[in-house]
């Protein structure tokens, strides 16, 4: 069975392609650390294809951490010299994002066009009131 699961950051712009019949297709580099961290990281090429490809080009950024399920395919090629040229890379069947978006800061919760010192929204001074003195 040919399987892959990787975990990996892009190391670089993930851009999005067409072919001649209009599929919609992406490579890139992702960088996964091997099991001892220490030891370095493998740097895998990787393809996806029609809506995985226009996700990933869509979402995907330079180091996020991202999760592939695909395959492995080989291929061949002749290049500009006639040699033949041999291509191991992974395709990418789907993608999910191994970190959270970080979520913006929250908001003040009084708007600063509406401070309390705004003359327009003066209430007058602050009343002590005791509990005992409400009518309910």
């Amino acid at each position: 069975m040919n399987k892959v699961t990787l975990t990996g950051r892009p190391i670089k712009e993930i851009i999005l392609k067409k072919t001649e019949s209009g599929k919609s297709v992406c490579s890139f580099i992702l960088a996964v650390d091997r099991f001892n961290k220490d030891a370095g990281a493998d740097f895998i090429s990787i393809v996806a294809w029609e809506k995985t490809a226009d996700v990933i080009s869509g979402y995907v950024k330079v180091g996020d951490k991202i999760l592939i399920n695909g395959h492995i395919s080989t291929r061949t090629y002749d290049d500009k010299d006639g040699k033949k040229v041999y291509v191991t890379e992974v395709v990418a069947e789907n993608m999910e994002f191994m970190t959270k978006k970080k979520v913006d800061e929250p908001k003040e919760t009084v708007d600063a066009e509406y401070s309390e010192k705004d003359p327009e929204f003066d209430t007058g001074p602050l009343i002590d009131i005791s509990l005992d003195s409400l009518p309910f």
